[in-house]
């Protein structure tokens, strides 16, 4: 490093700090409730080289410190004050987007005629045209469905907004008005930016300013690598699954071989199934991606509450995933979805780092972040809003419960205000509150997921509900801990109309249906046998487990008595005592299978696939699906895994196969395998 470290910290802080005056600007100029109130956007200041020296800590996403600008700023080409670039395209802009509804701006910031930065700012816009109401469905198959797409060009020159650029937005989304005025306040946001840099460069000098950028990122490097270097060396390897791909009820698997050595990390994506003909796909570019690394930022911040936010945290990070994978699909993939994949990713990660660091990496969280969207056709055009985004809790880790009903593995949005949604779309909250008896048993128990109820009052409304997941595969505990309630979204529920609904594309509504969605519980850690009876009474006492799954999952028996205070909640330590004896040595567990990691309780539903699908076979499938053209693979995939399928019951996983039936299964895939090499 160049600069004393009493200049760097200082000069680090007032970095950062512009950085979330760039946000709360933004957020506080903003048009769209998914801004303004679930706070889908972040902004950052990137050096000259276009990667982040700079990004808050408490305002915005925040696993996108890994992002990238190089890229985007290279396609326009010389840039001159006032200029601002405009993308929301994954494929042009080498990452930088992830999505076509996430709207990026980058502004150059200059001193005497020189570049010295970049600020950046993106948004999760309402709509950005496409084939459905807020363009992003589980069910589109190639990027063009998925609405407009931006390559980088410039939004402003010279500080002129480019009303060609302006009216081509306008006329390709469903809310002009909103996207408009959410890029009006990143614009504010970026002008926040280059006043408040320019004002650090007067008080330290642009020398300085510019040695910060290079030493805040060897300062975070530096750090990042003493953290790693605290995990166990060696390699350690892990597989999870998305339920299914979509189109079809074909699982889609995620596969991590994570290498630590000397304080560094290799994740290997080798034996992650190929990109599939829907929404889910990562472009990625086989770079450590934001979306690859998150749940390895957040250890490392864990290892080290010290280390500043910046693309330092890369470093020491390398990775290698296969072209045309799902983690690193190729155009024109359709990647609006690409959350859920995420999410999976941060799941097998967890899994393959916990075998690095039991005590220290949780279990599965709950493992989804759903967008609830109604539309709504109104007089003056059609409304898109989303009224919540859902999500579930957090893993249970040695020593500590899971956090109940929030997670921001992958971003730290928040909720919507009752008050707002109801004012802002034509629906009645019922009910919004933690799930009982969702969270994994453990001896520290996993995170609760959420449960949402609401009734839909106009004639004309549509439901989309994308990142729906964990509905067949479960958040697995650790250490025999239980694994979470799946997910389940029901249409008026307790009538005689219910329906239990899967993924949805577009669900037509009428005026007084009921919807709700249980959101999935988080994986438990340690036997549940041995949680501390007061704390399941103090569960039991909140609300999140019930009196019957006190005695079921945690032998503790829960009874009342009749005092001043009314009927108070005790627990029943002789007839726990009993209980507990009566089960006797809870310490073992099962692992689902080689290729879910020792000691995980995955449910019935994995094991079941597993007891088919073992990790060999399916290692052994994939690497020959890759020695195929790209455009054969998901096809291809597709057949095998139907041949296999009709050997077992129609609702396998959910529902076992006999022993001869997977004996059965196992022999046709193996044909299936060899039939594909010939």
């Amino acid at each position: 490093m160049q600069l004393d470290p009493v200049t760097l910290e200082i000069l680090g802080n007032k970095l950062g700090a512009l950085t979330e005056e760039m946000c709360l600007t933004l957020q506080r100029t903003s048009r769209s409730l998914y801004v303004k109130e679930t706070a889908d956007f972040c902004c950052a200041l990137a050096g000259t080289d276009g990667t982040f020296v700079a990004y808050p800590k408490g305002i915005g996403v925040s696993g996108f410190v890994g992002l990238d600008c190089r890229t985007a700023i290279e396609r326009v080409g010389p840039l001159q004050e006032g200029d601002v670039i405009i993308t929301n395209d994954p494929y042009h802009s080498g990452g930088l987007a992830t999505h076509l509804t996430d709207i990026q701006l980058i502004e150059p910031y200059f001193h005497d005629g020189e570049i010295i930065g970049y600020g950046w700012a993106f948004i999760h816009c309402s709509d950005i045209g496409g084939r459905v109401p807020s363009s992003l469905s589980p069910l589109n198959t190639e990027i063009y469905q998925e609405g407009l797409q931006i390559p980088p060009v410039k939004l402003l020159r010279a500080g002129e907004l480019s009303q060609d650029v302006e009216a081509i937005l306008s006329a390709n989304t469903r809310t002009p008005d909103a996207n408009m005025g959410d890029i009006r306040a990143m614009l504010a946001a970026l002008r926040t930016g280059r006043q408040r840099l320019a004002g650090v460069v007067n008080q330290h000098g642009v020398k300085d300013v510019l040695t910060a950028q290079t030493d805040l990122l060897d300062y975070t490097a530096s750090k990042a690598r003493a953290a790693l270097a605290r995990l166990g060396e060696g390699t350690y390897r892990f597989v999870d699954y998305l339920d299914d791909d979509g189109v079809s009820r074909l699982p889609v698997r995620i596969s991590i071989t994570a290498t630590l050595r000397e304080g560094t990390l290799l994740l290997d994506f080798e034996g992650t199934d190929p990109q599939v003909a829907a929404a889910f796909n990562i472009a990625s570019f086989g770079k450590t991606h934001a979306w690859l690394t998150t749940r390895v930022l957040a250890l490392i911040g864990t290892l080290d509450d010290t280390i500043p936010l910046n693309a330092g945290l890369l470093e020491p990070i390398d990775v290698a995933a296969p072209a045309g994978s799902v983690v690193n699909a190729i155009r024109p993939a359709a990647v609006g979805i690409r959350h859920a994949t995420a999410s999976r990713v941060n799941d097998t990660l967890s899994g393959a780092l916990g075998l690095a660091a039991p005590t220290v990496v949780p279990a599965a969280s709950s493992g989804l972040v759903v967008p609830v969207v109604v539309a709504e056709r109104r007089s003056g055009g059609e409304n898109v809003q989303v009224l919540e985004p859902m999500v579930g809790g957090t893993g249970a880790r040695h020593g500590a419960d899971g956090v109940d009903g929030r997670d921001s593995g992958i971003s730290n949005l928040a909720n919507n205000p009752v008050e707002t949604v109801e004012t802002e779309i034509g629906v009645e909250i019922l009910r919004y509150g933690l799930r009982r008896d969702s969270g994994g048993a453990g001896q520290w128990r996993g995170g609760c997921g959420l449960e949402l109820t609401f009734r839909i009052l106009g004639q004309d409304a549509r439901l989309l509900a994308r990142g729906l997941e964990r509905m067949c595969f479960r958040p697995w505990g650790m250490r025999a801990g239980g694994p979470g309630a799946p997910a389940e979204l029901l249409l008026n529920a307790g009538t005689a109309e219910e329906r239990r609904l899967d993924k949805i594309d577009v669900l037509p509504l009428r005026a007084g249906d009921v919807v709700t969605l249980r959101t999935s519980g988080a994986g438990g850690y340690g036997d549940p046998f041995l949680r501390d009876p007061a704390a399941v009474l103090r569960d039991v006492s909140r609300g999140v487990v019930s009196v019957e799954a006190a005695a079921r999952d945690y032998g503790v028996v829960v009874g009342s008595v009749d005092d001043e205070a009314g009927d108070t909640l005790v627990v029943d330590e002789d007839a726990t005592a009993r209980t507990r004896d009566q089960r006797g040595d809870r310490g073992g567990s099962s692992d689902g299978g080689e290729g879910s990691g020792s000691g995980r309780e995955v449910g019935p539903e994995r094991a079941a696939w597993d007891s088919v699908f073992e990790t060999p076979l399916v290692d052994r499938l994939v690497h020959v699906l890759f020695d195929l053209p790209s455009e054969q693979r998901s096809t291809r995939r597709s057949a095998v895994y139907a041949a296999v399928l009709a050997d077992l019951p129609p609702e396998f996983p959910r529902v076992a196969g006999t022993p001869d039936q997977v004996r059965a299964a196992q022999e046709r895939l193996l044909a299936e395998i060899d039939a594909l090499v010939t």
